[in-house]
């Protein structure tokens, strides 16, 4: 019991300073806890002042505020300075303690790439020469009722967004990348259940969806959305997110002949699109950077330019839609059909 006491002096002795301080209300603080220890004895006397303990609660990582962490090249750690004289932020590279470091990426020309949201392999030269006139004509009671779906979602938009085409285009690639990612994801779900492949499919399905997000990335540094647009993108996605997923849970050959004929509206606003930019309605500005180093494109693009690129994309993505339902109305599952990987 006595040491026990003993013990429990000489902690408080030691972390004491860290965890509280022995300040006196209204008087200079005044140690509390003296004493003297050996390895197997200790002796504590405490001198009898009036104190009042004032418990104060440092922050956990309150030591490292203003700082990072980072190894030198022995090994060691330093610690690096993140605000200046002025008390301004220092712009850091992001190090870590387990030696993943940033890659590097330089173009073709020696300047740095600075993309984070795609890489050069991943840029590709659009195929403009593809048929955009292609149309599947419905002919099951799925086909039609896929044809008609997509028809009656048309009118509200058209009625919202009227000519308003750069809004127009953003608002439909945010509801254009949901099919791809769901699609995709499902597929993997299953592969992982029947412990089979795929054919490729969960790849072509996910770089579909990959390539409408950066169809959304380059359509807003054209035109930004409003308050209200913005909140539209979420009700809409959140709808038809959701109404897709249980779409392809019941019938995939009519999810992705649903995706088909969005694809085949996309191509004719994009054309429209066109249209207005031919006529002088839309001011043809010059191509985001963004798009020049996406679709590899000469330097001096501009937005009709653009335009182009992306109808071809959906032209491709309507290719394969089509197709992928036709696959299933012919009683076979996609893995059975090579996947057309790099289709965009």
């Amino acid at each position: 019991m006595l040491r026990g006491s003993r013990m429990a002096g000489q902690l408080v002795k030691q972390f004491g300073p860290r965890l509280f301080s022995t300040a006196t209300l209204g008087e200079p603080a005044t140690e509390i806890l003296t004493g003297t220890s050996t390895l197997f004895h200790t002796t504590t006397k405490v001198v009898p002042v009036r104190t009042s303990v004032a418990w104060i609660r440092f922050p956990t990582v309150g030591v490292r505020h203003g700082s990072t962490l980072t190894l030198n090249k022995e090994g060691e750690e330093k610690e690096v300075k993140t605000s200046s004289a002025g008390g301004e932020p220092e712009e850091k590279g992001i190090t870590s303690y387990w030696g993943i470091a940033p890659s590097k990426i330089t173009k073709g020309d020696g300047t740095d790439w600075k993309w984070t949201c795609f890489r050069p392999w991943e840029t590709y030269k659009a195929n403009v020469s593809i048929d955009l006139n292609k149309h599947h004509a419905p002919t099951t009671f799925l086909d039609k009722l896929a044809y008609w779906t997509v028809k009656v979602l048309r009118y509200p938009t058209d009625l919202f967004f009227q000519t308003r085409y750069g809004c127009r285009a953003m608002m439909l690639e945010t509801v254009a990348a949901v099919p791809g990612m769901v699609g995709g994801m499902l597929l993997h779900c299953k592969s992982l259940r029947r412990f089979e492949h795929s054919g490729g499919w969960i790849r072509a399905l996910l770089e579909e969806a990959e390539n409408e997000r950066m169809h959304l990335l380059t359509f807003m540094e054209v035109s930004q959305p409003r308050w209200y647009e913005r909140a539209l993108v979420f009700t809409v996605q959140g709808v038809f997110f959701n109404a897709y997923f249980l779409g392809y849970m019941i019938s995939p050959k009519f999810a992705h002949r649903v995706v088909g004929y969005l694809e085949e509206e996309a191509i004719h606003s994009y054309t429209e699109f066109l249209k207005e930019l031919d006529k002088g309605n839309i001011e043809n500005v010059p191509a985001p950077a963004i798009a020049i180093d996406y679709w590899q494109m000469p330097p001096d693009s501009t937005l009709r330019d653009v335009v182009l690129v992306v109808r071809a994309d959906e032209a491709h993505h309507r290719d394969v839609n089509h197709f992928a339902s036709d696959i299933h109305y012919q009683g076979h599952e996609l893995k059975q059909a090579p996947a057309p990987l790099g289709y965009h």
